[in-house]
C-alpha cells in the first residue's frame, strides 16, 4: 500500500527561488515529492543520457508518469507512429521501474468512434510498462455506453483512465492573472472517481488560493482513503494555476490521507538548502 503524490514539473521559478538553489533541481523536488508528470516529453523526446540523469537524481521509489510525445497522439493520433513511439520508448529506458505508467493524453476530438484505433494502438504495446490514458471528450464522460467502450478497451491491456478533475477551479470565476489563463485552457469535464486498476493516477486543479484548493480535494481524500483501505497504491498530482506552492500542497494532501490511514509511509524529509548569496 503506497501513496504518491507530486506535481506537473519538478522545477518552478517560484521553487528556485526557495528551494531548489543547486543544480540538482530533480534531486531536491524528489525529496520533497514521490513522483512527478513528464509532461515534458510531449513535446520532445529527450535523449537517453538526459532520462539517465533523472535517474541518478531520485531513489528508486520515485515514480514517473511520462508522457507519450504530441506526434503519436495529437499529430498522427495514433497511428502511422512506429518509428516516433519507438525511440520514445528507448529514450526513458533508463528510469527502470522509476516508470510507473506510460501517459497517453489523448486530444478533446478524440472520440468514441476512435476506441477501436486506440484499443489496437494499447495492444501493439510491449508489456514492459504500464499505461494510463487521459480523454477528454465529452462523450466519455456523460454517456455510459461510450464510457463502457473505452474501459473495455482499456481492460485488455490493464490500462488506467487518468481523470483531470478540474471541477473545484471552475466552480468559481477567476480572480488571478494565472487563474484566468488555466480558465481558458484546461478542459472542463465532469468528474470521474472510478479506478479500473490497482494503480490508479488522479489530475487535480485547485485554485490559487492555498484554503480553496484544500477544501475542492476533500472529496479525492475519501476517494483515495477508500482505495488504499481496497490495496490499491495511488498517485495524485496537485496542480494550481500558477503551481507555486504545488509541492507543499501535494504534501499536505499525503498528511490528510495519513490521518485517515496511519499505517501509511511517510514522506521523504525534505533537503534543506542553503539561501542563494552574491559572494
Amino acid at each position: 500500500m503506497r501513496l504518491h503524490v507530486g506535481c506537473a514539473m519538478w522545477t518552478h521559478k517560484a521553487w528556485q527561488a526557495r528551494w531548489q538553489t543547486g543544480p540538482d533541481r530533480l534531486r531536491a523536488y524528489a525529496s520533497r515529492c514521490t513522483a512527478v508528470e513528464g509532461n515534458t516529453t510531449f513535446y520532445a523526446t529527450p535523449t537517453s543520457e538526459t532520462v539517465a540523469s533523472w535517474a541518478r537524481q531520485t531513489g528508486p521509489d520515485f515514480r514517473f508518469v511520462v508522457k507519450l510525445p504530441r506526434t503519436v497522439t495529437h499529430e498522427r493520433r495514433l497511428a502511422g507512429a512506429d518509428a516516433e513511439l519507438g525511440a520514445f520508448l528507448r529514450a526513458i529506458e533508463p528510469l527502470g521501474p522509476r516508470t510507473h505508467a506510460v501517459w497517453v493524453q489523448l486530444p478533446g476530438s478524440f472520440g468514441p468512434p476512435d476506441v477501436g484505433v486506440l484499443a489496437s494502438f494499447l495492444r501493439r504495446l510491449p508489456t514492459a510498462h504500464r499505461y494510463a490514458v487521459e480523454v477528454r471528450h465529452p462523450d466519455f464522460f456523460t454517456s455510459p455506453g461510450a464510457a463502457r467502450l473505452l474501459e473495455e478497451a482499456l481492460a485488455v491491456v490493464a490500462a488506467e483512465w487518468v481523470p483531470f478533475d478540474t471541477t473545484a477551479f471552475f466552480r468559481h470565476p477567476p480572480t488571478s492573472d494565472a487563474e484566468r489563463d488555466a480558465w481558458t485552457r484546461k478542459p472542463r469535464l465532469p468528474l470521474r472517481t472510478t479506478a479500473l486498476t490497482d494503480r490508479p493516477i488522479v489530475r487535480y486543479l485547485g485554485r490559487d488560493a492555498d484554503e480553496d484548493t484544500i477544501a475542492g480535494w476533500l472529496p479525492w481524500v475519501d476517494v483515495v482513503v477508500g482505495w488504499l483501505r481496497e490495496g490499491r497504491s495511488p498517485t495524485v498530482f496537485v496542480h494550481t494555476p500558477d503551481d507555486a506552492r504545488a509541492p507543499d500542497l501535494a504534501r499536505r494532501f499525503h498528511d490528510d490521507v495519513r490521518v485517515r490511514v496511519p499505517d501509511l509511509a511517510p514522506l521523504p524529509d525534505p533537503i534543506e538548502t542553503a539561501p542563494l548569496t552574491l559572494f
